[in-house]
């Protein structure tokens, strides 16, 4: 029986196996998405819409967008189950130089950054509720940030089950945000609004605030019966999110109005206010610091893993391909990211730039490698027709194509309309491919009887 170094091949016991439940895993997707976006997002939306239709189908239409990249997620995660991820399909289908690039990424910008800014949204709103003087924000966010490494580092199952709970409370605060703007809240009177702008824009925002569903992608090796089970799991969340995020805008809507939406930067803190008075401000910010807390913590999760796939394949990241098996984790790839989370924090506090910076400097990077991977999916149908495909993406080519095609317009918004944060991710990204030119992945596994 042949048994393969890289993680690819590894054995069970050295490796990942079938830990995660189907609900633990839909917890951690719907985790991620339903972050602070859904707090933020839908007043630029408004802003870019030119009437409450127009904004409530362009939210469906996200919700559709996102459904057909799921679906091309699930033909390669059933075919290909792997920590690895995306990193996973990205070698097979472009070679261990292109992973590396990838890999470095997410290592260096995409997870780290995400989790040390869903750190200070937690910090910003937790800071409301319990203030710490001057440095209030960044002492939550470095709590934050080692309280989910230690979670995590402990092992999968109290990872999991704190990732539960923390997803039932996330969705408990939007739900009451949509039972006060639907119900509670006195209907706003109309307001003007010049819809001035562009359902092209409208959707780069849209399409921000459904980010994070691709990183089910990491849990295929260790969801339980992942052949039958991802395709289901991806698309129910995907529906369940939709169906949220469209109740929450026709909330905004109903209590604000558009034109009040479009003018206000905190458009659930208004319906909550409208509904509750000063309470609803309390209950709202005790709503957004759990929606950033969760998604940090799946944030970690996932990202963890596609580090450990990174050590697994090249030398001077070995330490980071362990699988520590007492918890069933990749221990070290968990504390070298809250590391470097805690060093971004520890940056934040004193030059902060924002929630804007922070989407400049990942985004490019972020849409780029969507793009990538899409492109696998018809690179992997010709490399390797004969690998069982328990699920194939109905309509192929067509669906395929409009996610990359998506991706590829999301890639040029993220590059026309940002500063100097994405020209800075770039050079970053940059820096991975120099390394991966010079230093190279190790040699292809070999393979040896076991």
């Amino acid at each position: 029986m042949a048994r393969s170094e890289s993680i690819s091949g590894r054995s069970a016991a050295a490796g990942p196996r079938p830990a995660i439940g189907l609900w633990d895993a839909a917890a951690i997707t719907v985790g991620i998405v339903l972050g602070a976006g859904i707090y933020r997002s839908p007043a630029l939306v408004a802003a870019e819409s030119g009437s409450g239709g127009e904004m409530l189908g362009a939210w469906a239409l996200g919700g559709l967008i996102s459904l057909v990249g799921a679906l091309c997620y699930a033909e390669l995660s059933a075919a290909f189950p792997s920590a690895g991820g995306e990193y996973h399909y990205l070698r097979r289908a472009f070679g261990r130089r292109f992973a590396f690039v990838y890999g470095w990424s997410r290592l260096a910008i995409i997870q780290t950054g995400s989790i040390a800014l869903l750190a200070y949204v937690y910090g910003d709103y937790a800071s409301a509720l319990l203030p710490l003087g001057r440095w209030s924000a960044a002492i939550h966010a470095a709590f934050a940030v080692l309280a989910i490494t230690t979670v995590n580092w402990a092992g999968v199952t109290f990872g999991c089950r704190v990732q539960r709970w923390l997803t039932i409370l996330e969705l408990a605060g939007l739900a009451l945000v949509i039972v006060a703007g639907l119900f509670v809240a006195p209907e706003a009177a109309p307001v003007p609004h010049d819809g001035s702008g562009t359902l092209g824009l409208a959707l780069v925002f849209v399409l921000l605030t459904y980010g994070g569903w691709n990183e089910a992608a990491y849990l295929s090796a260790e969801l339980r019966n992942n052949r039958r089970l991802m395709m289901p799991m991806l698309v129910g969340c995907l529906v369940l999110l939709t169906i949220l995020y469209v109740l929450a805008n026709l909330a905004y809507l109903r209590a604000l109005g558009l034109g009040g939406m479009a003018e206000s930067n905190v458009v659930a803190a208004e319906v909550m206010r409208r509904a509750w008075g000063s309470g609803g401000a309390t209950l709202i910010s005790i709503a957004v610091a759990v929606a950033a807390l969760t998604s940090a913590n799946a944030t970690a999760f996932t990202g963890a893993r596609s580090a450990y796939a990174l050590g697994a394949d090249f030398p001077a990241f070995r330490f980071l391909g362990q699988w520590r098996s007492r918890g069933e984790t990749p221990g070290n790839a968990f504390l070298f990211q809250g590391g470097a989370a805690l060093l971004l924090v520890g940056v934040g506090a004193f030059a902060r730039d924002g929630f804007q910076l922070a989407v400049e400097f990942t985004a490019p990077a972020f849409w780029l490698f969507f793009f990538g991977v899409g492109l696998s999916l018809f690179v992997l149908r010709r490399k390797e027709p004969n690998a069982e495909r328990p699920f194939r993406v109905p309509l192929f080519p067509v669906l395929p194509a409009i996610f990359c095609l998506t991706s590829l317009y999301l890639l040029y918004s993220s590059l026309a309309y940002t500063g100097a944060g994405a020209w800075v991710g770039g050079t970053v990204l940059l820096f991975g491919a120099l390394i991966a030119v010079v230093a190279g992945p190790e040699p292809a596994a070999v393979e040896r009887s076991a």
